[in-house]
Parts: C-alpha cells; structure tokens; sequence
C-alpha cells in the first residue's frame, strides 16, 4: 500500500484511495478524466461515487482541477479556482462563464500505463471510455 499523508495527521490512505490519487497525479497538465472514468481505468471495483469520495477526502493533494463530472463541470463550488488552473494550463474549454465546462472530446486523458497492481486492466478501461465518447455519453 501506497502512504500519502499530507503532513497535517490525514488518516493513512487504503489501496483504492492511492491508486485513484496516483491516477490523478498522472493526468497531464490541460487533461481532464471524469470521476467515472478514473473508475472505470482503474477496472474492478468502487465506482464514481467513491472516486468522488477519495477527491472529497484526499483531492487538495493532487491535481484536483483535472478530475472533472461526465458533462464537463468542475467539482461544485470550485469553478472559478478551477477555470484559473483550467486556462493556465491550457485546458481546452466548451465555456468559461459560469457554468464552466470544459470540452471533454478534446481535453479528455484516456490514461497512461496501467497502475501498478497487477489487478487492474488499462486495456478494457479505456476501451470503453473511447466507446462512450464515440457514442456521445460522456
């Protein structure tokens, strides 16, 4: 298992915790990835809800700008701290007013090597994240 503790006493991070915040640290600057996407890269499992609850608890550790709702939209409550990551980076956006969206057919990240463990199958999850975009889901 993988530690993080951000210094301030955070209790110690399980296995589907680091493995959802490594996968955040690993997204490219101007990238995005949905909470569903990271669950799906990550195979087997938990879901978006508890990839959310991971963000919630763990996220200011990270890039937390980067992990993003299906539709385009930033964690609620964040969009003007996001927007600022958003065009520094070079995010590409569908609007920079309030609601902010940025453009998921041109900023999503479909992930890199597969994560450490031996458990999980980048092939499939990605796979199925190009499906859903070709078919306009996401």
């Amino acid at each position: 298992m993988t530690a993080r503790d951000d210094g301030g006493g955070a209790p110690r991070v399980d296995d589907f915790a680091s493995h959802v915040l490594d996968v955040v640290d690993s997204i490219p600057p101007g990238r995005v990835m949905s909470y569903g996407d990271i669950a799906e890269y990550l195979g087997a499992g938990p879901g978006p809800r508890q990839v959310g609850r991971v963000m919630a608890v763990y996220g200011g550790a990270v890039p937390w700008w980067r992990v993003i709702h299906a539709d385009g939209t930033p964690a609620p409550g964040h969009d003007s701290v996001a927007l600022q990551h958003y065009l520094a980076e070079g995010t590409p956006l569908r609007s920079a007013r309030p609601p902010v969206r940025v453009d998921m057919r041109r900023a999503r990240w479909p992930g890199g090597s597969a994560p450490s463990s031996s458990a999980h199958e980048a092939s499939r999850p990605r796979q199925g994240m190009a499906a859903r975009t070709a078919r306009g889901e996401c």
